[in-house]
């Protein structure tokens, strides 16, 4: 046992980051997420592993198009599907005679096959493990969880209706449990645009996933639409990512993977490189560069914060500069003053821009450092207000008025 255990620490220790990906309930595409993020990474440049742990129900190698591939190996390890370039994908499903063949199996059984799944299969160096875990807090979770105790933390999905979120709270105290971060919750299935006539209907209600994310204090980190695109190219076996990049779903799948993205970045100091900007005369100040941008805004009271360290909490608006729309939002209270502690802070939560009212140049040196862009002069008004003028161009700017 002892021996195992070190294989899979080995195996570990290759791999920069492990990110689980998880939900309180079935059927509400957590596996369609993990596909989709783990494309997104390896479309990136990243090397990356998907490890699809539900044993009674793996979906992964028919979302890929590669059911019925055959894998290869030594006496001594196995080696995972090469899926392109980039990534590297391991399943029960690869193993059983037939798709149709049910795996009967208790709890150690499972536990084993997992451990085996990690510390012998050969994945090489990885940048990322993605891990599509089964619904729910029972054996498959758990044991990916014991066995990869370091692991960066869990992306959760679910859908709007309160029967999922029930559940997802659930999932969000097992995290707690097991000390694994919670990187955000996902709002999958949030609401139907007709193709045809354009009208939207809101089929398992819609905002859920979000209310529930800021009552319990974990980042929100997009809502994914209802869409027969997915579903058919899910079917198909092409990763919706990349078959339709530009697409609305398209786009929060690509949202989604950046906070993931950031984690490499932070870790190995691969920041992006973002124009300084600074106004501090009249001027009128919009987006102009393309891309998702995540912008932190400083907010007491309803409305921007005049001195940016005062704050109550923060405003976090992921936003789509090409298509001049808001993706998602997040409210976090703001932790406990300590000097240089806040753009470490919002650099870990994936925040690339802040405007406020008035910060000091140390403050937007130290945020430069980190790779934030810093637009300061900006008016006290509603933070909704503040980010949809600065996507018109129509953000007004005037004096810092925290400029020591």
């Amino acid at each position: 046992m002892q021996l195992e255990d070190q294989k899979v620490n080995e195996r570990m220790e290759r791999i920069r980051h492990k990110v689980l990906i998880l939900s309180g309930k079935g059927g509400v595409g957590k596996s369609t997420v993990a596909v989709n993020l783990a494309v997104a990474l390896a479309t990136a440049g990243k090397k990356v592993g998907l490890l699809d742990i539900d044993i009674h129900g793996p979906s992964v190698p028919k979302m890929l198009g590669v059911e019925g591939m055959s894998l290869h190996g030594t006496e001594e390890s196995l080696h995972p599907l090469a899926v392109g370039d980039n990534l590297r994908v391991m399943s029960i499903g690869f193993l059983l005679r037939n798709t149709d063949d049910a795996v009967i199996w208790r709890g150690p059984m499972k536990y084993n096959v997992i451990k085996q799944f990690l510390g012998d299969v050969e994945w090489g160096e990885l940048d990322y493990l993605i891990v599509d875990s089964p619904p729910g807090t029972g054996d498959e979770p758990l044991s990916i969880a014991q066995l990869i105790s370091n692991a960066d933390g869990a992306v959760i999905v679910t859908t709007p209706q309160n029967v999922a979120l029930i559940d997802v709270r659930k999932c969000i105290n097992f995290c707690g449990e097991l000390s694994i971060p919670v990187i955000g919750v996902v709002e999958n299935m949030s609401g139907f645009i007709c193709p045809k006539c354009g009208e939207r209907t809101d089929i398992f209600k819609s905002g859920g996933g979000e209310e529930m994310a800021r009552d319990v204090k974990v980042p929100f980190l997009g809502r994914i639409p209802l869409d027969a695109g997915i579903v058919s190219a899910s079917d198909d076996g092409k990763p919706y990512i990349v078959n339709f990049p530009d697409t609305e779903a398209g786009k929060i799948f690509a949202a989604i993977a950046a906070p993931i993205l950031r984690l490499f970045e932070a870790r190995n100091g691969e920041t992006e490189k973002t124009e300084k900007t600074e106004k501090t005369g009249n001027a009128e100040v919009g987006a102009t560069k393309g891309g998702n941008v995540r912008i932190a805004l400083p907010v007491v009271e309803g409305h921007l914060s005049m001195h940016f360290g005062h704050c109550s909490h923060f405003e976090l608006v992921n936003i789509d500069m090409d298509k001049k729309k808001i993706l998602a939002r997040e409210t976090i209270d703001s932790p406990e003053h300590q000097p240089g502690l806040l753009p470490a802070w919002l650099h870990e939560r994936g925040v690339n821009m802040i405007i406020a009212c008035g910060m000091g140049s140390r403050a937007q040196a130290l945020f430069n450092e980190k790779g934030i862009e810093v637009v300061v002069g900006a008016p006290s008004e509603d933070p909704d207000s503040v980010v949809r003028a600065y996507l018109e161009g129509t953000l007004s700017t005037g004096r810092n008025v925290c400029d020591h």
